[in-house]
């Protein structure tokens, strides 16, 4: 009897705390993923995990002003994930997690792949832990992309990294090392 009792006061206590805990909303720059994988069956080579920020009637260089480092996102720092070494402009980053920021001009965007990872935006971004940094093209967009959103597109030597907000696409060739 005593073992009863102790059971149903446990099970009491839990139910009493799963009901005072609070959960947060909905996130305003939602988290998403993108994988670069060759087909949807196939292992990926790559992976960002980033948030994505929403223009709601704001200018494109308010939220990422030109010339000034950016996390490529919202929230905490986007990360990218090597399963295998890729090759980003000149260089080969071997598998590994690193911090994706960029900083955004009129005609190109420079790509930055940090080693600093697990952070909050670009607060404590530190330049010495740059692994490598590359330009990426920018185009215009016929259409107004109201969310940031992030794609790889694979072709004959790695992917091509889409990044779209506003009216401009930035994209980065990934090849396969």
């Amino acid at each position: 009897m005593k073992n009863y009792l102790l059971l149903a006061l446990f099970a009491i206590g839990l139910t009493t705390s799963a009901q005072a805990q609070k959960f947060a909303g909905l996130d305003k720059s939602p988290l998403d993923v993108t994988y670069a994988r060759q087909s949807r069956s196939a292992q990926p080579d790559a992976k960002i995990v980033y948030s994505r920020p929403q223009l709601k009637g704001r200018d494109l260089s308010q939220l990422a002003p030109n010339g000034k480092i950016w996390r490529t996102g919202a929230n905490e720092t986007t990360e990218i994930i090597f399963y295998s070494s890729m090759k980003v402009g000149d260089k080969t980053v071997a598998p590994g997690t690193y911090s994706l920021f960029s900083i955004p001009s009129k005609d190109s965007w420079t790509i930055i792949l940090n080693e600093q990872i697990h952070t909050w935006g670009a607060y404590t971004y530190d330049q010495s832990k740059d692994l490598v940094r590359a330009k990426a093209s920018v185009s215009n967009s016929n259409n107004n992309i109201e969310a940031f959103s992030m794609n790889f597109q694979p072709t004959d030597d790695g992917y091509t990294l889409f990044m779209g907000w506003g009216k401009k696409i930035a994209s980065i060739v990934f090849e396969k090392s």
